[in-house]
């Protein structure tokens, strides 16, 4: 065989003929006046027809030219005609779901290709050798299709109608059914749209055994997630995924839906050390509250009114302060409560101390009783192996063990319970500790257990006090506070 022939047959392409292949390198050195011979012409050939080529659905990004790339037929959509602009005729297009062990992707065919694919020339399993333009469609990601044809030789392994789990989402997904535990909910806002019209807007928090996932609800579909509760199990059906900041999310339309299902579903996400934190970082954390603070309001610099609230959390190396803001300063959050914070920010807080910010994009979880939570990453705790907040506990009530066989350690709840090992009630007692909530009532803690107090007294947060009076039912009526 000479050189053109087998750059052509490296090429393992049927795309283009080898007679053709010919034609295309002759042209190529005439293009080039001379300056190139028949074996550099068909190197050039050979590049450009590989160009656009990727090895998975994963790897089909916004911006490319066109790509060429082999999927399955997972769903085939409804044929749909519209109005262009300057023509009599209509246009007409049908959306196909296409999928390979990397991900999955809609694909666009258009007018005559469009009523071919209606009329039953794609079959749900077929497998398509594909080429089209990527495009950033209503539902995300697509591929405008230029050419597909069935190969009955390849294999891929992936089934139509399944669920996938949060790990394995990409963006530019369409069409996907993901299955979760409902971690935390947010109420339905509204906003004007470019055309006038009001939308509705709402989320929720999904998590799994593999991850966890912002949701957006949009319009109609919005008033689900004050509908739903934390511990619910659900299926997200037909949803597509998007990019915000530069994390995903799980979007939900008209075209989809949030059903619940009668299935356990387990989340058991890792925490890291609270002593092991840094500004700037954005962490998932878990343990006991150890205070709670009333919630605040605030004028913003729009006019509208804020909310936040300030608790503090402790787990087994350390405490934070975390800031609770809008729909989350109304969460029931009191000292004693085990409670679960994700994608909270590392601040500079008040006296150069840490603070944790938990805004729109912190999910909140009060974990049931029997719920468990340790941290990982450094320090003791990471001596005994990798962190689990116990939510496989928050849905069925049974405490979590990690993988390794390890329990989980449980956070005590010191806040009522701290009583019960000073004095029988009724008894007068003395308690020194750091006041870490003023108020009604005001919480004391000396590294410990905390302890409520009633109080006149106007203590100050940080302030170091002793208390002495009578102890009932764990709350210290306090005659003395110096």
């Amino acid at each position: 065989m000479g050189a053109l022939e087998d750059i052509y047959a490296d090429l393992e392409t049927d795309e283009v003929s080898e007679e053709e292949f010919r034609e295309a390198v002759e042209q190529k050195i005439e293009q080039m006046g001379g300056l190139a011979d028949e074996e550099t012409a068909a190197m050039l050939i050979a590049h450009e027809l590989a160009d656009g080529e990727v090895n998975g659905v994963a790897d089909i990004e916004p911006g490319m030219d066109e790509v060429k790339f082999i999927a399955k037929v997972m769903a085939v959509g409804d044929l749909r005609t519209f109005e262009r602009d300057g023509e009599d005729e209509d246009g007409r297009v049908i959306n196909v779901e296409v999928a390979d062990e990397t991900g999955s992707i809609t694909l666009s065919f258009w007018d005559a290709e469009a009523v071919s694919v209606d009329e039953g020339q794609l079959e749900v399993g077929s497998v398509l050798r594909i080429k089209g333009r990527p495009t950033d469609g209503y539902n995300g990601l697509e591929v405008s299709v230029d050419k597909a044809e069935p190969d009955q030789d390849e294999e891929i392994d992936v089934q139509p109608g399944g669920t996938t789990n949060i790990e394995a989402l990409t963006l530019g997904q369409s069409d996907v059914n993901v299955r979760g535990l409902v971690l935390d909910t947010e109420s339905v806002r509204t906003f004007d749209r470019d055309d006038g019209t009001e939308g509705r807007v709402a989320n929720l928090s999904l998590g799994d055994e593999a991850g966890r996932i912002r949701v957006t609800l949009w319009d109609e579909r919005a008033d689900r997630a004050e509908e739903l509760s934390a511990g619910t199990a659900v299926e997200v059906v037909d949803g597509y995924v998007r990019e915000r900041d530069g994390d995903l999310e799980l979007h939900v339309g008209e075209r989809g839906a949030v059903e619940v299902v009668e299935e356990t579903v387990e989340f058991t996400p890792e925490t890291a050390p609270i002593d092991s934190i840094e500004i700037g970082q954005s962490v998932d954390i878990g343990g006991v509250i150890r205070s709670a603070d009333p919630k605040r309001t605030f004028d913003r610099d729009d006019g509208s009114e804020g909310q936040v609230r300030n608790v503090r959390v402790q787990d087994e190396t350390g405490d934070i302060r975390v800031a609770l803001w809008g729909d989350k300063a109304d969460k029931e959050i009191q000292p004693g409560d085990e409670v679960f914070f994700a994608d909270v920010e590392i601040d500079d807080g008040w006296q150069d101390d840490l603070e944790a910010s938990a805004n729109w994009r912190s999910t909140v979880v009060v974990l049931e009783d029997g719920a468990t939570t340790k941290p990982s990453g450094s320090g003791a705790a990471a001596e005994q192996g990798a962190a689990e907040t116990g939510l496989d506990a928050f849905a069925d009530g049974e405490s979590a063990e990690s993988d390794g066989g390890t329990a989980a350690t449980t956070l005590e709840a010191a806040g009522s319970d701290a009583g019960d090992d000073t004095s029988d009630a009724g008894e007068v007692v003395e308690f020194t500790g750091t006041v870490v909530q003023t108020g009604e009532p005001v919480v004391l803690d000396d590294g410990e257990q905390t302890m409520s107090v009633e109080t006149g007294a106007t203590l100050q947060l940080g302030q170091e006090v002793t208390a002495r009076g009578q102890l009932s039912d764990g709350r210290l009526d306090a005659d003395d506070v110096f």
